[in-house]
């Protein structure tokens, strides 16, 4: 055996399995979900855009009038409206991120059997993981978008940092189709998917997202705080009432191990699925 035969032997068990894993073509597999939700699903991502935006008129100004001003977690008074708003905006990513990781990827799982073919091909669990979870983190950052303009329109944005709220919301974003595609592979019937409405709507109403965390009792404001839609609305909020401080970095770093945990327990899950 000449020496080159012996490298090829060498590098053939570690090469297979990483080639197994990523083929490095995740583009195909978001290109190929936009082009079939553009064409089928347009109306559903219109209804979710202007969802976040009637909840903001309804509530930021027609019970802001009641309200008044309030205080946000850093102490600093705001009208009620601005801060609504980006509690709404980090609720905005975090529905179109959690919609296309979810319900869109359970029917392709179980009905349309896309991964199998998919995986039949060159592709590797890492890219069709991350190819669903861009297409998820864009359908976010179109809803993020959306009702950033809004607010800006609305006079919402209270400080020139909210030009970071859009990567901030892009993490929420992310964070939440990772481990939502991993959590739907464990999904067998429509009913059990009923779970995740279940999870969503109390961690909407309870994150702080109408009222300041200091309502709660202090036992039930620790629960809070550790629900990733909290961490979401304080990294915005702060973001665009210009309350910026070291402290913001927990929430990155939060949403950072989110998104790390997220890809290892959908590329796993896939590859259980359909390739062992």
């Amino acid at each position: 055996m000449t020496a080159t035969d012996e490298l090829l032997t060498a590098e053939t068990p570690r090469s297979r399995p990483l080639r197994a894993l990523y083929a490095g073509n995740a583009r195909s597999v978001m290109h190929r979900g936009w082009s079939a939700t553009r064409s089928t699903n347009w109306l559903v991502i219109v209804s979710g855009f202007f969802e976040p935006i009637f909840y903001l008129l309804s509530l930021g100004f027609g019970f802001g009038n009641l309200v008044g001003d309030v205080q946000t977690s850093s102490g600093q008074t705001v009208p009620y409206a601005a801060f609504v708003a980006p509690a709404l905006l980090a609720t905005a990513a975090m529905n179109g991120a959690v919609y296309d990781s979810t319900w869109n990827v359970f029917f392709k799982m179980h009905f349309a059997k896309l991964y199998e073919g998919m995986l039949a091909t060159s592709l590797g669990p890492l890219d069709v993981a991350l190819g669903e979870i861009l297409l998820a983190l864009l359908r976010g950052a179109l809803y993020a978008l959306g009702f950033m303009l809004v607010m800006q329109a609305l006079g919402l944005n209270l400080s020139w940092w909210a030009l970071l709220a859009l990567p901030a919301v892009l993490l929420i974003a992310f964070g939440f189709a990772s481990f939502g595609m991993g959590i739907t592979s464990y999904m067998k019937t429509f009913q059990q998917m009923d779970w995740i409405n279940f999870i969503l709507l109390p961690m909407f109403l309870l994150s702080a997202t109408f009222y300041p965390i200091t309502v709660y009792p202090e036992p039930l404001q620790v629960v809070i705080k550790a629900l990733p839609l909290w961490q979401g609305v304080e990294l915005v909020r702060g973001l665009t009432t210009g309350q910026v401080d070291v402290g913001m970095l927990w929430h990155v770093l939060y949403f950072a191990v989110m998104i790390v945990l997220g890809l290892i327990l959908t590329t796993r899950r896939l590859r259980a699925l359909f390739l062992d």
